[in-house]
Order: C-alpha cells, then structure tokens, then sequence
C-alpha cells in the first residue's frame, strides 16, 4: 500500500486531504488504518470511481427540472454537482451546506451561499419552504440522524420542490453474492464512515411511514455497476438499478409539511435517542407540533459560520 500522503494525493485530491499533505510537509508516513478510506476493496481496480457519484445520472435528471430558484447542496464535498446545476439553471441560487471548513473555503466561487453546519443536529439556512431542490450526494449513509436530517428537507422544501439523493445500495449485485458467502457488504462494514444502509423498497417504506403521501417518486436511477469498467456499468446501471452500486431517488414534495419526520420515533417508540429537535422524545406528546414551530432547540446556523 502506498504511504498516506500519495494516497490522499492521487486518490482524493481533496481539500482536506491537501490540508494533511500540506500539514505533515512530507516529513511523516502515518499508516492509514483500517476503515480509514473506501474505494480500497480489490473488485474496485476495475471500476471508475467516479461512477459512485454518478455525475451522468444527476445531470439527466437535473436538467428536466424546470428552472429552479433556490438550490442546496447537502455535503457538497468539491461542489461537482453544484457545478452541474450551475450550468444547466445559470439563474438558480446556489446554497452550499458542508460540516468541514476545508471543504467550505475550496467551494468560494461555486455557490452564492455557503454554510458550515452540522445537517444531523443544525437546522438549514433556509425559510421553510424556500427551496425548489434539495440535493444530498453519498451523505445520508453517514448519518445517525436520519429523521432530523428528512424533517429539515422537508420543513425547507417548497410544496412541488425536489430532494434529489444519491446512496450506496446494500441490494447491489456485489453484496448479494458477499453476503451469499458470509461476507460483508463493503459499503457499510463496522470499522467505517457509512452508518446507514439503503435500498430502494426500504427507503421508500421509510419515506411512507414517516410522511404518508407526503413525496411522490418520480426517478429512480443505478449508477456504478462492480466490478465492470465505467461504459458497461453505466449500460448495467441503467438496465437493472436495483442491483447497481449507488441508487439514486428523485422525489417531489406533494403534501404540506408539519414535523411528521421528527416526531415519528416518538410515534413509534424506537429505543434509539434520535435528535428530533424540539419534538418531544415521548409518544404522549403526540399529536404532531404545528407549523412554523420547528427546530426551537436546535442550533441555528450564525453569521459567523456563513463564508
């Protein structure tokens, strides 16, 4: 393996894998440890991993929408899908959400906004029903809190807006053949960044049972197909997503919006301690909080973490 400064160099060419390179001056060769990077299982030598993004897939059905105003990019990472609907809506403001400073700084001149902010526990920079899309990019698999994280799509998204997200997918056809065999699915091993696994009737199940008719699906696309090269993968991808390696899901906001997200785990009594915001932790609180009195105990997001 080689040593972590020409990984990160070559593998990620991130900002903050530059802030790394630019803070050990090449004098240190730390050994990475395990669960420390993906894209390292042997099947991936011959894929594109570019493909895991699937810039293709955003930009299809980014570009049927219809010239939307208000644009928010959940993790925006290095601003590649932001880049996207730059170009294809020039009129579209553009709103950046990253938690890491580094990747916040390197997005100065990509978006009109950006925000540093915890998604998992800080409320959105935005009114409630400001934003026409709502985009997350392999970032929900990172996150505990899922229910916190939909409430504020939800409460931000106007009434006919879109929440665009793109996630690893444990039904792909890889994983089945690992699990077939007593093996671990490799996005979502213990000793890793991912926490939460997704597929598609899973998630749509989520979605049905937190907002009843609350979305609508509208496109459901497969990107990345292991262990093939990037041409077939995205003819496999496209022929039979559910079995592809990322899913990605476009859904249409269809009914209006009152804190159903946050307080379902209160609903449904679930034994985990989910941040819900000012929703209380106890299904005796039910019924649902009224509109407009969202996030009262969540930390909003200050000037000073605007860039």
């Amino acid at each position: 393996m080689p040593h972590a400064r020409e990984y990160l160099e070559k593998r990620y060419n991130s900002p903050r894998g530059q802030h790394f390179l630019e803070s050990t001056n090449g004098s240190e060769r730390p050994k990475l440890l395990f669960g420390s990077s993906g894209g390292s299982h042997p099947l991936a030598r011959f894929t594109d991993q570019r493909e895991t993004y699937g810039p293709l897939v955003v930009e299809q059905l980014v570009r049927n929408l219809v010239q939307p105003e208000v644009v928010v990019d959940l993790g925006a990472g290095s601003g590649r899908d932001l880049e996207i609907v730059r170009r294809l809506h020039p009129r579209a403001k553009l709103v950046a959400v990253e938690i890491d400073t580094a990747y916040a700084r390197a997005l100065e001149g990509k978006a009109d906004e950006i925000c540093v902010a915890n998604i998992e526990r800080d409320s959105l920079p935005l009114a409630d029903g400001e934003a026409d899309l709502i985009i997350a990019n392999q970032v929900l698999e990172h996150t505990k809190e899922i229910f916190w994280v939909f409430h504020e799509v939800s409460r931000s998204l106007k009434l006919g807006g879109h929440f665009l997200f793109g996630v690893p997918n444990i039904c792909s056809l890889h994983n089945r053949f690992l699990l077939l065999f007593g093996r671990q699915p490799t996005q979502h091993k213990v000793c890793s960044a991912h926490v939460r696994p997704f597929s598609k009737g899973d998630t749509l199940a989520f979605l049905n049972a937190c907002f009843p008719g609350g979305y609508k699906l509208e496109e459901f696309r497969g990107a990345q197909f292991y262990p093939f090269p990037a041409r077939l993968s995205r003819i496999l991808a496209d022929a039979l997503p559910t079995f592809a390696f990322t899913i990605f899901f476009l859904i249409r906001k269809v009914a209006e919006y009152h804190g159903e997200f946050a307080a379902y785990p209160a609903r449904a009594q679930l034994e985990t301690n989910f941040w819900t915001g000012p929703v209380p932790t106890s299904s005796q609180y039910w019924p649902l909080p009224q509109p407009g009195n969202h996030a009262l105990n969540s930390s909003v997001i200050s000037p000073e973490q605007r860039l």
